[in-house]
C-alpha cells in the first residue's frame, strides 16, 4: 500500500512549483516514486522513479497508448488531488494569506502535520 505524506515549502515570492522543488533542496529517497502533473516535465532527470503525463505535441494528437498511459497515471494522481482538497478545507490554503508571511510556512506545516496524524490514526 502506498502512503502519502503532506509537507510544505514556501517561497519568498511568486515561483513555479517545479522551480520551487528544484531550489528547495528537499532530498527524496531514491526508492520513493513521484507521480507529478505536467508542470513537472523534466523531473525524471532529477529523480529516476518519477512519472509525468505525456504532453500533446504541438499540432498533433496523442496516440491511444499514450492516452491510456495518461489516464492510468491520472487515476493514481487522483489520490493526491484528494489530499490537496482535504488540506484546502483549512481555509488558510484556499484563500490569499493576509497575515505575516514569516509564519505561513509554520502554519501550513502544522496543518500538514494534523492531516498526516489523521492518516496514521
Amino acid at each position: 500500500m502506498a502512503s502519502i505524506s503532506a509537507c510544505f515549502v514556501t517561497p519568498s515570492g511568486k515561483m513555479h512549483d517545479f522551480q520551487l522543488f528544484k531550489t528547495s533542496g528537499i532530498k527524496i529517497n531514491k526508492l520513493v516514486k513521484i507521480i507529478a502533473d505536467k508542470g513537472y516535465q523534466g523531473i525524471s532527470k532529477i529523480h529516476e522513479l518519477s512519472e509525468t503525463p505525456i504532453k500533446k505535441p504541438k499540432g498533433k494528437n496523442l496516440n491511444k497508448s499514450q492516452k491510456k498511459y495518461n489516464r492510468e497515471l491520472n487515476r493514481l494522481r487522483l489520490v493526491i488531488e484528494h489530499v490537496n482538497r482535504r488540506l484546502k478545507i483549512f481555509k488558510i490554503l484556499s484563500y490569499r494569506y493576509r497575515n505575516r508571511h514569516k509564519r505561513f510556512g509554520l502554519r501550513a506545516n502544522l496543518i500538514a502535520g494534523i492531516y498526516n496524524r489523521e492518516l496514521a490514526g
